[in-house]
């Protein structure tokens, strides 16, 4: 026996001494004690010669004298007779000596067996509580013996049938697995590597964390548009209308078990993981959590031809627990957490695949995590799964309880970036100046990733006295970072010789082959099969991770396996792009016949080639090549080729005419009607340096009038430019007014792109038709919409069927408006028909209404009246100023109040009416009713003085 573990065993015996009344007689102890008496019989047979099959080594040690003979002395006479007396003596010692070892030992293990068994009865009794943190730890020095006699104690327990009893032993000593687990996890997730590879160094998470806005609820559905897009659009989004949450409390509320967070590519959501799972493991939050288990899909999918249980899963990705037989959810709160379903390569077959709910029970990995979400399997236990947008949906929304989102950094967080990243504040700001000043690199830093590129490529140019051009659009910025990384690389291996250009052009060749075949696939991560196929050797990747340190990653997962990746997808699109441009102007076209942008390289000239690369981007469904395309063209440009001739001499020539690929977007621009496409493509003339069609409409903008549009045609590509310039502007995005612009419906029709993004439009005397109602519908029945409130007051030409249209985006549950004003809209009785349909549905908002100065009449009241008294309805401010309304309609107004004693109505404005004396009593009998919810009535100054006095006449 080890010293070690002789010490163990006295500290037992000290232990077993201290121990107060008669040993207890257990069944399992003395079985164990005559099992070791066994055991000292055999071991004295060995002694007297039997030697043992067994392969395994002594555990005598040789620096004890038990691993020695006595020393033998020869003699003149009787030599041989001596020496068998000697060691036939020797024989009877070694045999005493072995007996009183073993009699000891014997004593040791009952007396540590029989402690360990009063422990795990005390642990078994229904009032005794779990291991504490405090005995865990007591317990470290003895952990390996402890472990040893539970397995036998389960074992035991198991073959006694009585499972139950072993399943509750094991449960009350879980804090010794979560000690270990917290370890491991603390270990992983301390450090984050900000775009770096293994190579390069990394920063501890808690020290460069900066706090990413997450909100709860989604804000729309953008399947079709880039996620680039998808950020400018809900960049402009008021906060306002968020509800922000911070990840420690996303299971804050009991009800909800699972979670689905989304974001675009590198917003953060794997550090918001990272950063959940190290504040538990350090104790400093979610500490009624007993287990976290991360289990990222991209390490998920490298088991996809496994069969196994859902323990055998645990265990194989967490060992720490996998003594570990069954985890019991009801008393121990456990959290999975499934990160990056965006690139998870499983089929995810919810409908077709097998139920499951024994966790013992093998079967393919997809199996499992339907069974785990769908919650057959661990019911009780809390999901955690994030995903890209557009690969969310693979979730079936019955499985989801809450569903939040990442924005990134908020302006504020972005200039905290910076102030953090760079130490000279001088600079820090040199740099937040020059990213507002370009509205395409502010709207990316909305993207962590992206102001960790712009600060390494700014730190060193604008801390140069001689620069040169800073860069000011994606493709400039994008270039000079990789130009920056070939040429840092020596910094990072201490090498002192200039970057091999032929081994950095077959680098950036075979890294832009992978980026270009993969964008298409829709692939953010790759696997060793993903490298074979593009003839990148996968034992030299090293090279490749080793000349772009920062812009190709080889990693190690959390818990397994190999996986690459580009440090963000922009970065896979510029190389993507490049690859195509070189292999264009080189003619090497080999290979690449097979994919959907096989057209590009058929092209004779540069110009075709671009213009067919605008025309597949606008043929695409989801816009997935809309950043592709940007990159593709700034580098036709020759100032960014010439950047990139030094690094890559043999990139050709590819002269061609910049201004007839302008003249051919602004003709997509005027004859496409997606505003989305629209925009890109004005983004793609920015990369080419052309500004012309927004100075046109900026040149009108500048008047700083009203109707500053006023007896303008304005053509097609003009609109799409205003749109462009107001989706970029600083001011105050919460607040559209039409009128500012041009009286029409052409106007408003043109810029509804806007209006989504606005809290609230203003569209009062702006001279609207029905027309207008019909295209307002796709505002409110979109999910990206935040129109809260709407003024169509004053647009005399409405009437009651422009209601009746606007009607169908007020019904739908994707409506968030709130505040509607149709004041002075013409409008009759047959209006309040149909808004009384609204005001009766359970999907509708609708809080505040006003109707006032309609001819609505009591006929008007009386249809209104049957939504009122709707338990659905909502309203809380009704106003019908002027409406002809006689005391026949105040009745019914106060009958349809009375019936409904859930109304949510605080305020009722009816002046300018004809109540009489009578209405006005009608009113003070409900203002007394102990149902009435109305706080607030507003009557013209004469019947507001009778009401009052029949206020002061019953007091």
């Amino acid at each position: 026996m080890s010293s070690r573990m002789s010490d163990s065993v006295k500290q037992d015996i000290k232990k077993d001494e201290r121990c107060t009344g008669s040993s207890v007689a257990v069944e399992m102890s003395s079985r164990m004690s005559e099992s070791v008496k066994q055991d000292i019989k055999k071991d004295e047979s060995l002694i007297q010669g039997k030697r043992s099959d067994s392969p395994e080594p002594s555990c005598v040690s040789m620096k004890s004298d038990g691993s020695m003979n006595p020393p033998i002395f020869f003699k003149d006479t009787d030599c041989t007779t001596d020496l068998r007396l000697q060691k036939k003596k020797s024989n009877i010692t070694e045999k005493s000596h072995l007996e009183a070892i073993f009699k000891d030992l014997e004593h040791k293990v009952i007396s540590l067996l029989q402690n360990e068994l009063k422990r795990y009865k005390k642990l078994l009794s229904p009032d005794y509580p779990a291991c504490s943190e405090r005995e865990v730890e007591d317990e470290e020095d003895q952990s390996s013996v402890r472990e040893g006699v539970l397995k036998i104690t389960l074992h035991f327990l198991k073959n006694m049938k009585h499972t139950d009893l072993a399943n509750t032993l094991q449960n009350k000593v879980t804090p010794a697995y979560q000690k270990k687990l917290k370890s491991k996890l603390r270990e992983k997730c301390k450090r984050i590597t900000e775009g770096i590879s293994q190579h390069g160094s990394s920063a501890l998470l808690n020290e460069i964390y900066t706090d990413l806005y997450i909100t709860e609820g989604w804000s729309g559905d953008f399947s079709n548009k880039h996620e680039v897009r998808q950020i400018e659009t809900v960049s402009r989004r008021p906060a306002t209308q968020e509800t922000p949450i911070k990840c420690n409390d996303l299971f804050k509320d009991k009800s909800i078990r699972s979670v689905l967070t989304k974001g675009v590519a590198g917003i953060g959501k794997t550090v918001s993981v990272q950063k959940f799972i190290l504040d538990w493991a350090e104790g400093k939050a979610n500490q009624d959590v007993t287990f976290m288990f991360p289990l990222p899909f991209r390490e998920l999918n490298l088991m996809k031809q496994k069969h196994l249980s859902l323990m055998d899963l645990l265990h194989h990705f967490f060992p720490e627990i996998k003594e570990l037989r069954l985890i019991d959810c009801e008393r121990n709160k456990v959290v999975l957490i499934f990160d990056g379903l965006d690139e998870c390569r499983l089929p995810l077959n919810f409908q077709n695949n097998e139920r499951l709910w024994d966790v013992t029970e093998s079967a393919s990995v997809d199996v499992l995590l339907t069974n785990l979400i769908k919650g057959n399997l661990l019911p009780s236990a809390l999901l955690w799964i994030t995903s890209r947008p557009g690969a969310a949906n693979q979730i079936p929304p019955e499985c989801v309880d809450q569903v939040t989102e990442v924005r990134g950094f908020s302006d504020p967080q972005k200039e905290e970036y910076f102030r953090k990243r760079i130490s000279d504040q001088s600079l820090a700001n040199k740099i937040i100046t020059h990213m507002k000043s370009s509205r395409s690199l502010h709207i990316m830093c909305h993207i962590p990733v992206f102001c960790w590129i712009s600060a390494t490529v700014l730190e060193g140019m604008l801390g140069e006295a001689e620069s040169g051009d800073i860069p000011k659009t994606l493709t400039q910025m994008f270039t000079h970072f990789l130009i920056f990384q070939i040429k840092h690389k020596d910094q990072k291996y201490h090498q002192k010789c200039e970057p091999d250009p032929q081994q950095t052009r077959e680098s950036i060749l075979a890294l832009g082959k992978l980026a270009f075949q993969q964008l298409e696939k829709g692939n953010l991560i790759f696997y060793e099969e993903d490298l074979r196929e593009c003839g990148i050797d996968v034992r030299e990747v090293s090279v490749y991770s080793g000349v772009c340190t920062q812009i190709f990653r080889e990693e190690f997962g959390l818990h397994l396996g190999k996986v690459f990746s580009f440090v963000h997808l922009s970065v896979q699109e510029f190389l993507a792009a490049l690859y195509t441009f070189l292999s264009f102007i080189s003619r090497n076209v080999t290979e690449q016949q097979t994919t959907d942008l096989s057209d590009l390289f058929t092209k004779s000239n540069m110009s075709d080639f671009l213009s067919c690369a605008v025309d597949k981007t606008l043929q695409s469904q989801n816009g997935h090549l809309d950043l592709f395309l940007r990159f593709l063209l700034g580098l036709s440009l020759e100032s960014n080729q010439s950047l990139l001739r030094d690094l890559l001499p043999q990139t050709g020539s590819s002269s061609h005419s910049k201004q007839g690929t302008v003249e051919y977007i602004k003709e997509k621009i005027r004859v496409n009607p997606s505003p989305d496409k629209s925009i890109n493509l004005f983004h793609c003339l920015n990369e080419l340096n052309d500004d012309s069609l927004v100075q046109e409409v900026q040149r009108y903008l500048n008047r700083k009038d009203s109707w500053c549009f006023d007896k303008v045609r304005l053509s097609p590509d003009q609109w799409s430019a205003l749109v462009y310039v107001l989706l970029g502007s600083e001011e105050n995005p919460e607040l559209f007014i039409l009128k500012t612009y041009q009286l029409s419906d052409e106007c408003l029709q043109n810029l509804l792109p806007v209006i989504e993004t606005a809290r609230k439009a203003d569209l009062c005397q702006c001279d609207l038709t029905e027309e207008s109602c019909r295209v307002l519908c796709s505002v409110l029945n979109s999910k990206a919409s935040s129109l809260r409130e709407l003024d169509l007051s004053c647009n005399y030409k409405l009437k009651d069927s422009g209601v009746k249209l606007l009607t169908a985006g007020l019904k739908n549950p994707h409506c968030t408006l709130e505040i509607l004003n149709l004041r002075e809209c013409m409008l009759t009785g047959e209006s309040c028909r149909i808004l009384s349909s609204v005001l009766s549905s359970n999907s509708s908002r609708l809080r505040d209404l006003n109707l006032s100065y309609n001819k609505l009449q009591d006929s008007g009241v009386k249809l209104l009246s049957a939504g009122l008294e709707n338990p659905h309805c909502t309203l809380e401010i009704l106003q019908v100023v002027g409406c002809s309304i006689t005391v026949e309609g105040f009745a019914t107004l106060v009958s349809a109040l009375r019936s409904n004693p859930s109304s949510h109505l605080r305020e009722l404005h009816v002046y300018w009416n004809k109540p009489g004396e009578t209405g006005v009593k009608l009113l003070y009998d409900f203002l007394k009713s102990p149902h009435c919810t109305l706080e607030k009535i507003q009557l013209e100054q004469f019947f507001s003085l009778t009401l009052k006095k029949y206020i002061t006449d019953e007091d």
